[in-house]
């Protein structure tokens, strides 16, 4: 039997005030009249860069500067008939009036109006990773369910994350679906998200939370997605088994690590850069770098394809 050739794509996501370029794939073609994030086949002896501006030039009339160009994600899809690899790059540097140079509608969309059905599949992970901030913001230690709620106040205020972890383990049941009602209140009030931390049924008690995120051992009792899709699943992952699991559960974003030496893990060494880009290649969905990490840590990661960085010390009033 022949093996299917992987297709390598240069992926755009263009940003301009808040909106996100989309184009519509032709009919007569594969995956034709979806949506789609503009882009085309990187071609032999071209870098990724030299494929995306060569291709949105050609295909919008846009100019960009390589330089300009951030990585965003990368997908590893397989239809069946055809094997792609999906090389996604952003830019909010983009030159120029877009039109459709080959045909198709062209036009600018806010990211919340992006819906996973109007894109092939190989598509989704880029919407989940543009809906995503780049820093994930876990609560650390307190006293007790007043101490965390006066330090969540203070964090939010302070550093306004976009997205937030409820992980306080060492709170009983009671004592932490008191402190997640509260908190929910709280970052509602600061226009923050916020996650949950531990079995899938807290959604059913605080449905108007973001989503879940589930600690390893809970999510290895699970063989399917145990949340609602209109909710975020989140899944703490520490090397290739798990990320694995995580994505048979249809995670939509998952926590790696630890990346460097933590005090929780004395004599640990940490994953390092390299073994987390390893991870990470595989793991096709948005990925947050994990353990040791600060603020300055963010190119890196980046650079190394996560999402962002995740973590205590970057926000976490006394850490």
């Amino acid at each position: 039997m022949t093996a299917v050739r992987e297709i390598h794509v240069a992926v755009g996501v263009i940003l301009r005030k808040g909106k996100v370029l989309i184009a519509r794939r032709p009919d007569h073609v594969h995956q034709g009249g979806l949506l789609e994030f503009p882009g085309g086949k990187v071609e032999a002896g071209e870098t990724v860069q030299q494929a995306l501006v060569r291709e949105i030039r050609e295909e919008t009339g846009l100019r960009i500067a390589p330089g300009s160009l951030e990585p965003v994600i990368e997908v590893r899809h397989d239809y069946g008939d055809k094997r792609v690899f999906l090389d996604v790059w952003e830019t909010s540097s983009a030159e120029g009036d877009p039109e459709g140079r080959e045909g198709q509608e062209v036009h600018w969309l806010d990211v919340s109006e992006l819906v996973d059905a109007d894109f092939p599949a190989a598509n989704r992970p880029i919407i989940r990773a543009l809906r995503l901030p780049r820093q994930y913001a876990i609560t650390g230690g307190a006293s007790g369910p007043g101490a965390y709620l006066r330090q969540l106040e203070q964090g939010l205020l302070a550093a306004k994350p976009g997205l937030c972890l409820l992980r306080a383990p060492d709170l009983s049941g009671n004592a932490y679906t008191e402190l997640a009602a509260r908190s929910l209140d709280a970052c509602s009030a600061n226009g923050v998200k916020l996650m949950l931390h531990g079995e899938p049924s807290l959604l059913e008690r605080f449905p108007q939370a973001c989503g879940v995120h589930l600690p390893w051992r809970e999510a290895r009792q699970h063989l399917a997605r145990p949340v609602p899709e209109d909710h975020l699943l989140a899944v703490s992952c520490h090397n290739e088994h798990e990320v694995a699991h995580a994505l048979r559960l249809q995670a939509d974003f998952i926590t790696l690590g630890a990346v460097k030496p933590t005090a929780s893990h004395p004599g640990s060494p940490g994953l390092g850069w390299n073994r987390f880009q390893e991870l990470v290649a595989d793991a096709m969905v948005p990925v947050y770098a994990l353990g040791g990490l600060s603020l300055p840590d963010l190119a890196e990661a980046r650079n190394a394809g996560a999402q962002g960085i995740a973590g205590i010390g970057f926000w976490w009033p006394g850490s």
